[in-house]
């Protein structure tokens, strides 16, 4: 009896959080496919939402900058997290937790102290300009590298130490082994490294706030400053916009757990 009410407590308990984390989205999906200018009146269903959003040359070129920014920061970002990853991991135990220690501090770290302390040093002390981009860039790689790093390291400890010296032993020079032997047993920490690295640069506030040009926004950015002042049109279609974001986070989480599935 004791343990059917603690299963019947704990499946209440799960339901119930789900609930609360994911009401709000079905709820914003469901009124960006209606006439509804504010959640909770009466809707009539209409796609116009998802008409404006891509009919819009301000909110396009709003996502297709953002899209650019993520991709390009998390290739470079995938890159550093995945070398440092094996460079630690083959390094003796000193440098190992130093490296450790090194990249915990940025993903504990809070985003607006990142983000002023990359603005200090890219824009006041180094004097870059932020038209050219590179601040911004730099200062997300900041932010998503460790994250990569992160997904990394642990196939790399669940892989054979033996791996790489018997490549080596069969002929493959240094280079060959680590391509060959080392990153086919990394891939699935890589390309979940590069989703996140992806998500952390579409997600970003601060940083991208304190980096950015002044005339470039992110979506964050964007929608940020279209609850201000935007007219009421912009923001029902950024509902359609979250809506669409939410569908290809969870097609990407069903890929990945798929690929997963299917490598056991």
């Amino acid at each position: 009896m004791i343990k059917t009410a603690k299963k019947a407590a704990e499946h209440l308990v799960f339901w119930v959080v789900l609930l609360f984390l994911y009401t709000p989205i079905v709820l914003l999906a469901f009124y960006s496919f209606t006439d509804s200018g504010m959640i909770g009146t009466a809707p009539h269903f209409s796609v116009q939402n998802y008409i404006t959003l891509f009919s819009e040359e301000a909110l396009r070129e709003m996502m297709g900058g953002t899209v650019l920014l993520a991709l390009t920061v998390s290739l470079i970002s995938t890159l550093l997290g995945s070398i440092g990853a094996v460079g630690a991991y083959y390094s003796k135990k000193l440098p190992r937790q130093l490296v450790e220690l090194a990249n915990e501090i940025p993903v504990v770290n809070a985003d607006v102290v990142t983000g002023f302390s990359v603005c200090v040093l890219l824009i006041i002390l180094m004097r870059m300009d932020k038209n050219t981009f590179i601040p911004l860039v730099i200062a997300q790689t900041t932010l998503c590298t460790p994250f990569v790093y992160l997904s990394v390291y642990p196939r790399l400890v669940q892989m054979d130490d033996s791996l790489y010296e018997a490549a080596m032993d069969l002929g493959c020079n240094g280079f060959q082994a680590l391509t060959k032997a080392v990153l086919p047993q990394m891939m699935p920490g890589v390309l979940n490294g590069f989703v996140t690295a992806v998500t952390l640069s579409l997600d970003d506030y601060f940083i991208a706030t304190y980096t950015k040009p002044s005339s470039f926004d992110t979506i964050s950015t964007y929608v940020v400053n279209a609850t201000r002042g935007a007219n009421t049109e912009i923001k029902t279609a950024l509902w359609a916009l979250s809506a669409i974001i939410f569908l290809l986070v969870v097609a990407a989480v069903a890929l990945m757990n798929l690929g997963g599935s299917n490598e056991k």
